[in-house]
């Protein structure tokens, strides 16, 4: 018996993983994501008692299901919490997986897939920042595995139940609207595959789709209709040309300005040759790097996309079983998931989470076919068993070496995020802050020093706000028109307080460089005169700068 087949050892080895990501969620929040607005939106919403439009927090017109959740902890002022409520939908999706799995391929590989899934480093990154694509591959993940059951049980209740899920995998992300047009898709599938009639069945296929896709919108209405009250776009900020006219969209500044496509971006910015962006969805099983846009801003484990192949893989000694669609079905959601966000977006791994259980339920079934199916058809050769027992390991190494691979990266994670620097109480928390994120020091700062009058403007600070106890914009487009329109120094002070602006703050490295790229000679004269004399400095750290204006 190979060691993939001790049910102690993924015992023993996901409590180690889950008590090591229990105690990295105990620090104080540092992510991008959360600070610039799945933390701080919520924490204005609980400033002002309910939710209201924040026209330059483009993210607070995206679905915010998690989002007002995390509003709950926030308002007793603590961020910590957020991150147990995202780390549960992990949990709750490996619950999924368990229960899936275990009726299909038996107990001890079902833990193996919750293991695999629970230890993949996306999903560890994920599960100890704020942000909600755990839910939304929960909740997809949900819907998914509902319809599979329709097609089992056949009964009506799952189809309502995948299609509620669905809804609420919308009203979490945007890119819940990928799950929604393939399960649509799938739902007809999956009953013409259940009822092998006449031609028209095709007809009640169909309507179980139309219903799938309306119980979905229904669920996910709300947040619609919130968008079109405030910006004629149901979607917004997705897709406004088509529902806003040109004038409109000349005149609302919060709608984003066009960028240049991802793939042009891979060809001339990262200078990447055609036939690797090509490659990008196989690419982001091995290549996954956190923090960088060119690998993926994220890592999967290539078995995720070397197991599913085994589950495939069939002999004359046996045929597909009775699941072989089931698996179809699995296998054609993940490539068509991972497809969609190719052709759209700049890859990032996160955004491709749906995909991941799906997969993961396949490497189980690979895995067994490995060591059930596969490998026993060795023996029945001459000195079969010798061969035998050194390709079981060899499959049971390989396997084994690249499960490794995940407890490398959480061990490095575990390192990086150093939660018992914190718990120890060896720096306090807003020294903690500070070393992930320099700006930290200055809105402290501002937040004890300052009044509750205080409007800030914050230049180049990756519109990280939640720190800031004060009103803080973001906007450096409004600033180049100022600067740009400006005689002397004191016209750019008296445009700053007519848009009520008290002080500023700033990353002198960025600002530099976007002054000596954006603005003529004599104009950059008149920015050195506006910080000579129109302003005083009230605190400097770590590269930032608070400035008051006078």
């Amino acid at each position: 018996m190979n060691m993939l087949d001790k049910k102690w050892l993924y015992f023993l080895l996901i409590i180690v993983l889950l008590s090591t990501i229990l105690l990295m969620c105990l620090v104080p929040p540092v992510s991008r994501d959360a600070l610039t607005h799945h933390l701080a939106v919520p924490k204005l919403y609980v400033q002002q008692g309910g939710v209201i439009e924040l026209p330059d927090i483009i993210p607070s017109y995206y679905p915010q299901l998690l989002d007002l959740i995390y509003c709950i902890p926030l308002m007793f002022n603590n961020d910590i919490v957020p991150k147990y409520i995202h780390f549960s939908f992990a949990l709750l999706t490996a619950f999924l997986v368990l229960n899936y799995t275990q009726k299909k391929v038996g107990s001890i590989y079902a833990f193996f897939s919750v293991l695999f899934f629970l230890s993949m480093p996306v999903i560890v990154k994920l599960s100890v920042t704020v942000y909600v694509d755990l839910g939304l591959i929960f909740f997809s993940t949900a819907s998914l595995l509902c319809l599979l059951k329709w097609h089992e049980q056949k009964t009506f209740f799952w189809v309502i139940l995948a299609a509620i899920f669905c809804g609420l995998a919308l009203s979490t992300k945007y890119n819940g609207l990928i799950s929604l047009f393939l399960l649509t898709f799938f739902t007809p599938v999956i009953y013409l595959k259940m009822e092998k009639k006449n031609l028209s069945i095709q007809f009640k296929a169909l309507g179980f789709a139309f219903m799938f896709f309306f119980i979905s919108i229904f669920v996910f209405s709300p947040w619609m209709i919130k968008n079109y009250i405030w910006t004629k776009n149901p979607v917004y900020p997705l897709y406004d040309n088509l529902f806003n006219s040109n004038d409109e969209l000349n005149n609302n500044k919060t709608t984003s300005k066009p960028t240049m496509n991802h793939f042009l971006v891979r060809k001339h910015v990262y200078k990447e040759p055609w036939w690797k962006t090509a490659l990008i969805p196989v690419r982001i099983f091995f290549q996954g790097e956190d923090d960088n846009p060119k690998f993926f801003d994220g890592k999967l484990n290539p078995l995720l996309l070397i197991l599913p192949i085994f589950a495939f893989v069939s002999f004359r000694a046996y045929k597909p079983g009775q699941d072989f669609f089931e698996q179809k079905v699995l296998l054609s959601f993940s490539f068509l998931y991972i497809m969609s966000v190719f052709f759209q977006q700049d890859m990032r791994i996160r955004w491709i989470g749906p995909a991941i259980p799906p997969l993961v339920i396949l490497s189980a079934y690979g895995v067994k076919n490995i060591f059930r199916k596969i490998l026993p058809q060795i023996k029945k050769n001459d000195k079969g068993m010798y061969i035998y027992r050194g390709c079981i390991f060899i499959s049971t190494a390989f396997v084994f070496s690249m499960m490794s691979l995940n407890g490398i990266y959480l061990y490095k994670l575990f390192k990086y995020v150093d939660p018992l620097l914190y718990l120890s109480k060896r720096v306090t928390r807003e020294e903690y802050i500070e070393k992930y994120r320099p700006e930290f020091a200055v809105l402290n700062f501002s937040n004890s020093n300052l009044n509750e009058n205080t409007k800030l403007l914050g230049l180049f600070l990756g519109n990280r706000g939640y720190y800031s106890d004060h009103e803080i914009n973001f906007n450096t487009g409004d600033l180049r028109e100022i600067i740009k329109k400006s005689n002397t120094c004191n016209d750019i002070l008296s445009e700053l307080k007519l848009l009520k602006f008290t002080d500023i703050v700033l990353n002198y490295e960025k600002f530099n460089n976007w002054v000596n790229v954006n603005f003529s000679k004599q104009e950059k004269i008149i920015i050195k005169d506006f910080f000579n004399l129109s302003v005083i400095i009230s605190f400097t750290k770590g590269g930032y700068g608070l400035y008051h204006l006078k």
